[in-house]
C-alpha cells in the first residue's frame, strides 16, 4: 500500500491586537517569605491543640470553662486562618 503524503501546515499567526502587550501582562507570582510556612502550620496546630485540650482538661481550666462553646470557634478559627494561609502559599 502506498504512503500517503505529510501536508505540511503553516506556522499560525494571531491577527494583531489579539495578545495582549507585554507592558499589559500580568507579574509572575513571586515566592511566600520565608516565615509564612511556619506561621501557618503553626496556626493549624494550635487550633488543633486548642480543641484537644478543651476536651480532654477544659473542665479543669478556668478561661476555658468561661469561655465555653467559644472554644470551638477559637481553635476551627486557627485551623482555617492556617488553611487559607496555605491556599496562598507559594
Amino acid at each position: 500500500m502506498p504512503k500517503s503524503k505529510v501536508r505540511k501546515k503553516s506556522v499560525y499567526t494571531p491577527p494583531e491586537g489579539v495578545l495582549p502587550s507585554s507592558a499589559s501582562r500580568a507579574r509572575a507570582a513571586e515566592p511566600s517569605p520565608r516565615w509564612y510556612a511556619p506561621v501557618m502550620i503553626t496556626l493549624m496546630l494550635i487550633g488543633l491543640l486548642w480543641i484537644v485540650v478543651y476536651y480532654v482538661a477544659g473542665d479543669d481550666l478556668g478561661f476555658m470553662v468561661s469561655l465555653g462553646a467559644w472554644n470551638f470557634a477559637i481553635g476551627f478559627g486557627a485551623m482555617v486562618a492556617g488553611l487559607v494561609m496555605s491556599m496562598r502559599w507559594r
